[in-house]
């Protein structure tokens, strides 16, 4: 880990910023929230792939961790956490290396929505003489994966597994449609589904005599709307960490509560346009335009000042892979208000994708000094 202290003046940029107070505190109200609501977290850490980050969960009271990866677990799993979900559909080619896990001591659960996967779970372990905890994945949404709760290939898929000598140890869903809400009764409302559906299917396997422990349910707004969990055991939530303009526009928090940004500096004006121009283009900000389908489009992200307060007035309206272009309105004396060299932060449409761009965050502290925080790439 880099130590090296630097105040936030002296970063070169474009650079990935965590806010810390806002990072633990929305830490913290996601971990109270679950511990009122009787259940386990489990944190997807997809978001950040960020040691330093997931420590800071862990603290406040998360037990195991959700990865998108093999990679991710690999890290984490190196880093010291055990108990780790790997939250997306298996294919036989990984499964030695999900072995390799297993075989070193991390306690890898693996997940399955069909058939082919099932039975080639069960081939592999005959062959390599071990053995998989297997959840299978529930579509409580119609979003994207997984068996509807009434479907009978999901008793059939639980017996594939459990004929197989493997351990059907769950069932989990994500609501992912949460994204596409903005109404607080509509978000309790698709919690309440999302619960519903997932208890469900874990009392058909249970009727079935497969025993299916765990009940995992979860996405950042569903987490933040449920009013009540009976039958879950435990919830997920990644994005919830940074949060970011999507999660504003859905409800789930304000601009306030973002913890990450990008410093940009001024590079350049065009009056005549009432542009300002700045080094945080779509290589510092994603591609991602989440917000343009929603109440409040953001274009490339939400500028502010240097103390992250949003700037009035002004959208960062385009963007070209390293120049971003801020539209300023009542632009008479644009290169006055926006000095060349002078420093911004740009809040970001989906913190992961914006994330994904950098190889470390630096952390901010109340101080205005920062320290490197790496962050990991690939899969």
């Amino acid at each position: 880990m880099n130590d090296h202290i630097m105040n936030i003046e002296q970063l070169d940029t474009p650079a990935a910023i965590v806010d810390i107070a806002r990072m633990q505190h929305n830490i913290d109200v996601m971990q109270s929230r679950m511990n009122a609501l009787g259940v386990s977290f489990r944190p997807h850490v997809k978001t950040t792939k960020c040691v330093d980050v997931v420590r800071a969960q862990i603290a406040a009271g998360a037990r195991g961790i959700t990865v998108s990866t093999l990679k991710e677990a690999e890290q984490f799993f190196a880093a010291g956490i055990v108990d780790i979900l790997y939250a997306v559909g298996i294919v036989p080619a990984k499964l030695p290396r999900a072995m390799a896990l297993k075989h070193e001591g991390c306690d890898l659960k693996i997940i399955a929505d069909n058939a082919a996967a099932a039975s080639a779970i069960v081939e592999f372990c005959k062959a390599a003489n071990g053995t998989f905890e297997v959840w299978l994945e529930i579509d409580t949404d119609g979003h994207r994966s997984g068996l509807s709760p009434d479907d009978d290939a999901l008793l059939t898929i639980g017996r594939i597994l459990q004929d197989g000598g493997i351990e059907v140890g769950g069932v989990m869903t994500h609501a992912g449609s949460s994204y596409e809400l903005n109404d607080p009764e509509a978000l309790a409302a698709l919690a309440e589904q999302e619960r519903a559906g997932c208890v469900r299917a874990a009392e058909r396997l249970r009727a079935a005599g497969i025993a299916c422990r765990t009940v995992s349910v979860g996405s950042t707004p569903t987490a933040l709307a449920a009013k009540g969990l009976a039958g879950v055991t435990e919830v997920r939530a990644g994005v919830y960490v940074f949060f970011d303009l999507v999660m504003a526009n859905v409800g789930a928090c304000t601009t306030s509560d973002i913890a990450l940004s990008v410093l940009t500096s001024v590079i350049g004006h065009q009056p005549d346009k009432g542009w300002v121009i700045v080094d945080a283009g779509w290589m510092a900000m994603s591609r991602d335009r989440g917000t343009s389908k929603q109440m409040h489009d953001y274009g490339y992200g939400l500028a502010c000042g240097l103390d992250g307060t949003p700037l009035e007035a002004c959208a960062l309206v385009g963007a070209n892979q390293e120049h971003g272009i801020l539209a300023v309105e009542h632009a008479d004396d644009v290169a006055r208000r926006f000095p060349i060299g002078m420093k911004l932060r740009i809040l970001p449409n989906h913190a992961c994708a914006t994330g994904a761009q950098y190889p470390e965050y630096h952390a901010l502290a109340s101080d205005g000094n920062t320290v490197a925080w790496p962050r990991f790439h690939g899969w």
